[in-house]
């Protein structure tokens, strides 16, 4: 569908048929029907309380603490260049991370409607229209905010739009595919939000070891993007978006995840002890270990356990970029 169609009555009784083949109550059918009108209706539409939620906060944090990664694996003093690490955690999360949740949102609107009827396209809060403006305004800020870093971290931040279009919307629309749309994710949430936390400290090209490890996570990244589509299955299969999920199979998709991540974590400490660092390396190894218990439950009951393995399990994975950003300092 595109930004000006409304569901016709046959479409209308297809995804009505595939919601109660997919086990989906009565009542929620109702709210997704709802849902599914409101996202393609005309007029502009803006409630200030829902421009917040559009922007999914929880997302944010990826992008800044991998930027703060960059920064701490130059070796330069934190404190020294606080107000570069501050300018930077904001343009990583709360503006691009932020505009390129609010552009997924509009061209995933349709999906969302069935998936989580409650975001504020499909419950009606804004209109399709208004989440471009609050788009492009993000967008300019970020523009803004980048120059003040240094003017190539405009370029980056250009490149950041372009990748947040291809992953969402056409004519390339990678997330239609989740190997492709997870590496371009994990690459811009990762990599990229690292190597321009390097750059923005030194305005140089970053060590070959900051390079490894930003391309590293963001592989590894791959498998914590395939966890979080476990709460979209419904609406993809529906759809037809063909995430990790609903190619492989749930328990194909959390075991592929777990192994992604942990190969990620192994190549990352083969760096550390590469650089000698003992100490980095005894501390990443502990967090990985600790790990595969909690996937273990993971793989047993994927569906179930997604949301909680990327809540808990993912958070070990995170505190590992540190380490070893900690472990690859001069």
């Amino acid at each position: 569908m595109n930004g000006s169609e409304t569901l016709n009555p046959e479409m209308q009784h297809s995804i009505n048929e595939k919601l109660r083949q997919s086990g989906v109550s009565d009542d929620r059918q109702k709210i997704i029907r709802q849902a599914l009108e409101n996202v393609n209706k005309p007029g502009f539409r803006i409630d200030p309380s829902a421009i917040l939620p559009l922007m999914k906060p929880v997302t944010w944090f990826p992008p800044m603490w991998a930027f703060a990664c960059g920064v701490v694996s130059t070796g330069e003093g934190v404190a020294a260049n606080w107000d570069i690490l501050l300018r930077g955690v904001l343009l990583a999360g709360p503006l691009m991370c932020a505009m390129s949740q609010t552009m997924n949102d509009y061209f995933d609107r349709e999906v969302d409607a069935i998936n989580e009827p409650d975001r504020p396209i499909p419950a009606g809060k804004i209109s399709k229209s208004a989440s471009w403006l609050i788009t492009f305004g993000l967008i300019v800020s970020g523009f803004l905010v980048a120059l003040s870093i240094h003017p190539y971290v405009v370029a980056i931040a250009f490149v950041g739009v372009l990748m947040s279009h291809a992953y969402s919307g056409p004519p390339i629309r990678a997330k239609r595919n989740g190997w492709f749309g997870n590496l371009i994710v994990g690459l811009a949430y990762e990599g990229v939000a690292w190597l321009t936390g390097s750059f923005a400290i030194t305005q140089g090209v970053p060590s070959m070891e900051t390079i490894a490890l930003a391309i590293i996570f963001s592989i590894g990244a791959h498998g914590i993007m395939t966890l979080n589509d476990f709460k979209s299955v419904v609406g993809d299969r529906i759809r037809k978006v063909a995430s990790i999920p609903v190619q492989l199979g749930e328990k194909k998709a959390a075991v592929l995840a777990a192994i992604l991540m942990d190969l990620a974590q192994l190549a990352a400490i083969a760096i550390l002890v590469y650089k000698g660092s003992m100490t980095t390396t005894v501390i990443a190894l502990f967090l990985l270990v600790a790990q595969l218990p909690m996937q273990k439950i993971l793989i047993a009951k994927p569906l179930e356990k997604a949301v909680w393995y990327n809540a808990f399990g993912t958070l070990l994975y995170v505190l590992s970029m540190m380490v070893c950003a900690v472990g690859i300092r001069p």
